[in-house]
């Protein structure tokens, strides 16, 4: 299962060798009832979206605590934050009750360190937006310090930042390479439907998979897109 918020040393680095299926998360969770459809198809980790500048899925922080704290403990509740201060995310992972914090922009006011002091046992995941190779260094600059990395397709350069649910794919040979040279987890979001996943993972090897809009339809979380999205990951067996 998904590990609850342990740091690191639990998550484990993934490798041919030590993960004979990939890990999957379902983004853009609305409700309780979809929360356990997606743990009820597998699903290792659930994504909790927050107030964001664009895209789908955000629900009140009020609905994110209800749906975090009605979930298993061995069950990912990644709380997707915009905030850029680390005391704002420190309170808001207070007020969510999550086991997990996936910061979907940049870090420009306190640091990764303020985040592991204040909130023990909590784990950090940054995403990185995969727009050229310079994703390949922000990714090993910020490693260090997280207990994850999440590579999308998003923009923070737009007038309006996109951090996420865009439906885009990127250049997974930059995911791969992020892959192997990163000492932490990773985690690949973008574009993935069940089309295209087995081959994603094949491609990159990821820790975990990340999908929101390649499992619904209309926004609603669609239940045979979800089992043809299983049923491609777990293809992927080794």
């Amino acid at each position: 299962m998904w590990p609850p918020a342990p740091g690191r040393e639990a998550w484990g680095v993934a490798t041919e060798a030590t993960m004979p299926v990939t890990r999957f998360k379902i983004c853009c969770i609305a409700t309780v009832e979809e929360a356990w459809t997606a743990i009820h198809h597998g699903a290792s980790a659930v994504g909790l979206v927050s107030e964001m500048p664009s895209g789908p899925g955000v629900i009140p922080e009020a609905l994110i605590a209800e749906i975090a704290v009605a979930l298993p403990p061995a069950i990912g509740s990644f709380l997707l934050t915009s905030r850029q201060d680390a005391g704002a995310i420190i309170a808001q992972q207070r007020r969510c009750r999550v086991n997990t914090v996936q910061i979907c922009d940049r870090l420009t006011s306190g640091t990764y360190r303020d985040l592991r002091d204040a909130l023990p046992g909590i784990a950090i995941v940054q995403v990185v937006h995969v727009r050229d190779q310079g994703a390949a260094g922000e990714a090993l600059r910020i490693a260090p310090h997280v207990d994850g990395i999440l590579l999308d397709s998003g923009s923070t350069a737009l007038r309006t930042k996109v951090l996420g649910g865009t439906g885009r794919t990127h250049d997974w040979a930059v995911s791969r390479e992020i892959r192997d040279r990163v000492g932490v987890p990773v985690f690949l979001a973008g574009g993935l439907n069940p089309e295209n996943v087995a081959e994603a993972i094949r491609v990159v090897r990821p820790f975990g998979v990340d999908v929101c809009s390649g499992v619904r339809t209309e926004g609603r979380l669609d239940r045979a897109k979800l089992r043809a999205f299983v049923e491609a990951v777990e293809g992927t067996r080794l």
